[in-house]
């Protein structure tokens, strides 16, 4: 076990953990921040997305050890009220069904738009590609990617 200072949504947050422990399963059981989704558990199915640094990375095979000293955003992080124009954009398009999937969908989908605020059809195929969404509402996920682009 070992103590943690983390900074999980501008929030400073100490835990005593294992150093292999999955952010995952901190940000779940020790911070309760529970936003994140299990999904496989080997980091291919992007249930899990959060960002590092402002990056998309899967939490779910990353190893608290490797970002205790970065910056972790959640997507309890991503806005305080919900209304992150990706957010919003998911809502006008009615993109969840059964909405497992869609805290990584956003998350991956935000630091898309952060490193190219106008993605191309390909951009966003190339971005989102590895986020599986079981009910298949993709269409509606590259729609609303496109509004919050544009918002």
């Amino acid at each position: 076990m070992a103590i943690f200072n983390l900074k999980i949504n501008g929030e400073n947050h100490q835990v005593d953990v294992d150093p292999e422990s999955p952010t995952l399963w901190v940000l779940r059981d020790h911070v309760k921040l529970v936003g994140t989704k299990y999904g496989c558990g080997i980091g291919q199915c992007g249930a899990c997305t959060i960002h590092i640094d402002g990056q998309a990375m899967r939490s779910c095979s990353l190893p608290i050890s490797a970002v205790a000293d970065k910056s972790i955003t959640t997507i309890e992080g991503l806005s305080k009220k919900g209304d992150h124009p990706l957010q919003k954009a998911w809502i006008e398009h009615d993109v969840p069904q059964c909405g497992y999937c869609q805290a990584g969908q956003i998350m991956n989908a935000a630091s898309l738009l952060n490193n190219n605020p106008n993605p191309s059809d390909a951009d966003i195929d190339a971005a989102m590609n590895g986020n599986i969404c079981r009910c298949g509402t993709y269409v509606r996920i590259k729609a609303a990617i496109k509004t919050a682009a544009n918002s």
